[in-house]
């Protein structure tokens, strides 16, 4: 049983920490982006030091106070946000958002967890490196809570997600003490690997305070294009002709749905659309090249290639760089298309890549069975990640199928399993998927996930009710 943070503890606390660690309670560190979760009144600390964490980590391990660590805010699974708890400690990393140390010769920057994914990215250009994670929230997001999620972004196919991007990890116990892990080094086999045991864990097994991330040169060109297809069947036969042509040149390749550019149309009319009239399935490639003058004729010889080969109709190369990020504007723009729509229920899923086609005509088969509801579907078709968000009838609100949200998430989630995927590709588990991990978890899995918590966490104070019931 959890205890609420008292006057008691609190003047505990305040004898601990600087005046400077302790912030109001505002609205914002109580919300998640689509609401679905609303957090109850608790203490907001926000540390500047690793060793602050760990005075506050004691101090809750010893009077058995729940500690819940808010990153970004922009997590979408209500991981950050504790609505049934006793008064806990809401551990913001806010100032905890320094730059430690930049090693270029190395490939390595160390970062702590307050820090923005957009500041890491500018500082890893300040070495003429590059920091490759990359995805719609980069301008909030921090660090650890990034790392915490094991977010993926649309670099994936290249780069991979956060977990491959991380070399060592700073973070306190929930005993309070200092895991001293920020080693930069790619080889490392002195035992357990904790690192990728934190990594994932959604602050359920400690707080991250900083991490060694891994850099990469920076491609001499980087290029885009948007190429229409026919199915997903024929995206996928050129996605392989795509890498056999270039092959790790080729840095993101997105499914995209026509349901998409008509929700930026009706939602976001400024986002300039590619096509005058939009494709049935499109997908955005991108690409990062060295040794080579120009980006544009290597998608100009793919789109010629992919036309006589039938895959392709017709496709629009960015000729510079305005046009590149305008293409990942786009992209990045229709998450908060389908806010605006408001969907019925969202589905961050997996798959394996060589079965997306026929999950998707499958998905469209079961939601059939909801009525005339509208799917988008969308996504990064490289690496088997996409999201399958149904919305309502045009003209219809969301709220109107509240009734029905429950009975579609489980019909699409049945049939992820059937297709031996993961109901949770990139996002976590959060609060919101803890039923559906118990439901779709493989039971060893399970168990050894329950005793990992046990014993690293024997009182189930850090994060209480993520990723694990009752834990």
């Amino acid at each position: 049983m959890l205890n609420p943070v008292t006057p008691e503890i609190e003047s505990a606390l305040h004898a601990a920490l600087p005046e400077q660690a302790f912030r109001p309670l505002a609205p914002r560190y109580l919300e998640e982006p689509r609401g679905r979760y609303k957090g109850g009144d608790a203490l907001l600390l926000a540390p500047r030091t690793t060793e602050e964490v760990a005075l506050a980590v004691r101090l809750a391990a010893a009077h058995r106070v729940g500690v819940v660590p808010y990153g970004g805010g922009t997590g979408l699974v209500g991981g950050q946000v504790a609505e049934d708890l006793p008064r806990p400690i809401l551990m913001s990393m806010e100032r905890m958002n320094r730059l430690r140390g930049t090693y270029p010769a190395e490939n390595v920057l160390v970062a702590e967890a307050g820090m923005v994914l957009a500041h890491v990215q500018q500082a890893a250009r300040d070495v003429e490196r590059m920091f490759p994670l990359s995805l719609a929230s980069e301008g909030s997001a921090q660090i650890g809570g990034l790392l915490g999620a094991n977010a993926g972004g649309v670099n994936v196919l290249r780069y991979g997600n956060a977990r491959e991007l991380c070399l060592g990890l700073e973070a306190v116990l929930p005993d309070g003490s200092i895991l001293h892990g920020l080693k930069r080094l790619r080889k490392d086999n002195t035992g357990y690997d904790l690192r990728n045991l934190l990594i994932g864990a959604e602050g359920s097994l400690g707080v991250i305070t900083a991490a060694s991330l891994r850099l990469y040169p920076r491609p001499a060109v980087k290029g885009a294009a948007f190429l229409t297809v026919e199915s997903p069947v024929a995206a996928l036969k050129l996605l392989s002709m795509a890498q056999r042509r270039m092959g790790e040149g080729v840095s993101a390749f997105e499914l995209i749905h026509r349901m998409g550019l008509d929700f930026l149309r009706d939602t976001m009319p400024e986002v300039r659309q590619p096509f005058a009239t939009a494709p049935e399935w499109m997908v955005l490639v991108g690409i990062g090249l060295s040794g080579v003058p120009s980006p544009e004729p290597e998608l100009e010889g793919l789109f010629a290639e992919a036309l006589e080969a039938g895959l392709v109709s017709d496709g629009v190369v960015a000729q510079n760089e305005a046009q590149r990020l305008a293409f990942w504007h786009l992209r990045e723009a229709i998450p908060e298309a389908n806010r605006r729509i408001g969907a019925v229920s969202s589905h961050d899923i997996s798959v394996p890549i060589s079965a997306m086609p026929d999950f998707i005509e499958k998905g469209a088969e079961v939601i059939a069975g909801f009525g005339a509801m509208r799917i988008n579907c969308f996504g990064h078709l490289g690496d088997g990640n996409l999201h399958y968000n149904v919305f309502p009838p045009a003209g219809r609100r969301a709220a109107e199928f509240e009734a029905e949200r429950g009975a579609v998430k489980r019909a699409i989630h049945d049939l992820v399993h059937e297709f031996d995927g993961s109901v949770s590709a990139e996002h976590g588990i959060g609060r919101l998927k803890v039923g559906d991990l118990e439901r779709y978890g493989d039971p060893a899995k399970l168990a050894a996930m329950r005793a990992i918590k046990a014993a690293l966490d024997p009182a189930g104070i850090m994060n209480p009710g993520a990723v694990l019931r009752g834990a």
